[in-house]
């Protein structure tokens, strides 16, 4: 998992330096290098890319290249570490949408963690006059359509292979992205092709030591470590960006990641209630 958020902020970092590219252009190479490797992975494990449930496939794929959009356009425009730490409220949307479309439920402790997010997302913009009104909204909503995007996949368990279901998403992306850039495009030059290319493979390495992690472990681990991104974000904006964290930005981010791990906690003692939580927790 250290590995996988480590090519993950890799990858963001890139798509950063990329600043004065067409953010769909990004999107088109890094799904276009990533469904090489995916078809290529297919292939050795012979499985069809094809699936059975193409609606729910195309719309996990358009969900997903929806808030890669909105997520490389709102690094480009805002500090590294805030639009990856906004990112991080993907949880609550995909906790929101189950309760909605999957019957799945949330008690009450989980909707003050979630208000917890918010209040640091909040205060991430009242910190930071780098943090305008028009990203922040457009950081929420990449993180909503994540959510969306892993509600999609969540339904599609037991259904389609995995690697059918990301083979989609980027199949997905390589056609929409490819459609924009017919209409814009900027031909790279010289060192945008090894940050293009590295974008895409960043992306794919992630992809294969998430998907390791996720099944050698706790999905409740996995998830704490992901917010690992939100340190190697701060020190990539400040080594190769010149971006400074406030006291008020680390505050507003910690409050962000704590809202969304408690309740990844919460929601892992299986109802036992905050009360129990912190007792459970404080008896080790």
């Amino acid at each position: 998992m250290f590995w996988a958020v480590f090519f993950f902020s890799v990858m963001n970092a890139f798509a950063k330096k990329l600043e004065g590219f067409p953010v769909m252009e990004i999107v088109f190479f890094r799904c276009v290098v990533s469904i090489l490797l995916s078809f290529f992975w297919l292939k050795k494990v012979s499985v069809s890319w094809r699936g059975s449930h193409t609606l729910q496939l195309i719309g996990r794929g358009l969900a997903g290249t929806a808030a890669l959009y909105f997520f490389f356009l709102t690094i480009q425009k805002m500090p590294l570490a805030s639009a990856v730490t906004i990112g991080y409220t993907s949880p609550i949307f995909t906790a929101l949408l189950a309760t909605l479309f999957l019957g799945e439920k949330m008690r009450t402790t989980q909707w003050l963690f979630f208000g917890l997010s918010f209040l640091g997302v909040a205060a991430l913009k009242g910190f930071d006059p780098r943090v305008t009104w028009l990203y922040l909204g457009l950081g929420l909503l990449a993180a909503a359509m994540s959510g969306v995007a892993y509600v999609l996949v969540r339904s599609l368990s037991g259904k389609e292979h995995p690697l059918v279901v990301v083979f989609y998403f980027q199949l997905v992306g390589t056609v929409v992205g490819g459609a924009f850039c017919l209409f814009d495009y900027k031909p790279p030059q010289g060192e945008d092709w090894l940050l293009l290319l590295g974008v895409g493979l960043c992306a794919h390495f992630g992809q294969v030591n998430l998907t390791r992690a996720i099944q050698g472990e706790k999905v409740g681990v996995i998830s704490s470590l992901n917010f690992l991104g939100a340190i190697y974000a701060t020190v990539f904006g400040w080594l190769f960006f010149r971006e400074h964290l406030t006291l008020g930005n680390g505050l507003a981010m910690l409050l962000v990641i704590a809202g969304v791990l408690l309740n990844i906690w919460a929601n892992a003692r299986g109802g036992t209630g905050i009360r129990r939580w912190v007792a459970n927790l404080l008896s080790k």
